[in-house]
């Protein structure tokens, strides 16, 4: 039977493009069935969760809570079966311990840090850090393996995922000093990019994701 992946849908992400790059990564081998779900039911019965995001981090938590049965599920799925997880954007965001974005918001803490505003060192850089970026691979995870150690991917965003063990950044971005670009612990891996707008780097990221066996 196809693994399911499902891509939780709570209001808040990009889901049409988010489902059609998983099922171009996924190709014509039939190894995963890619699902869009608001089910509680489905989620804590997926075999690989995918959460995206777009917005402010504290409308994303609040959309995520407040969607009956959604933060259970995937918590069932995620930390009590160990089913591979992956945020995109804010969805990685929502990860850490809190985001002070339009006030202080509790995260789902199940990677320590802060989510805050990216203040570059440079002046004349701009905010948001649109477009293409460098991401520069800090470790070995098995799920980057097969991603080139130099390349560029998508990004859209004003305020970064500080994680407070420096272990968990995986992989960085510079915009006028450090960013974590992915971020990773256990059966967890969140990007600050999009893999869905950053073409080939960002479909060797997703089929790393759906081959990946923590």
């Amino acid at each position: 039977m196809a693994e399911s992946v499902v891509v939780i849908d709570y209001g808040a992400g990009n889901l049409c493009s988010v489902d059609n790059a998983l099922r171009v990564a996924v190709g014509n081998g039939g190894g995963a069935a890619v699902v869009v779900s608001s089910d509680p039911d489905v989620i804590a019965r997926a075999d690989r969760i995918v959460l995206p995001g777009v917005g402010a981090f504290g409308q994303c938590i609040g959309a995520l809570r407040s969607a009956s049965g959604i933060e259970a599920a995937m918590t069932h799925a995620v930390k009590a079966r160990g089913v591979p997880f992956l945020g995109i954007c804010v969805g990685m965001q929502l990860l850490a311990t809190e985001g002070v974005e339009h006030g202080t918001h509790r995260g789902l803490d199940w990677i320590g840090g802060t989510v805050a505003r990216i203040v570059p060192d440079d002046a004349s850089l701009k905010i948001p850090h649109m477009g293409w970026n460098e991401v520069a691979l800090a470790s070995d995870h098995p799920a980057l393996r097969s991603l080139p150690a130099d390349a560029a991917a998508y990004f859209v965003h004003s305020y970064a995922f500080a994680v407070a063990d420096p272990a968990d950044a995986l992989a960085t971005t510079d915009h006028g000093g450090s960013i974590a670009a992915i971020v990773g612990r256990d059966n967890m891996i969140g990007v600050q990019f999009h893999p869905e707008k950053s073409q080939a780097y960002g479909l060797a990221f997703l089929r790393g994701f759906l081959e990946w066996r923590p």
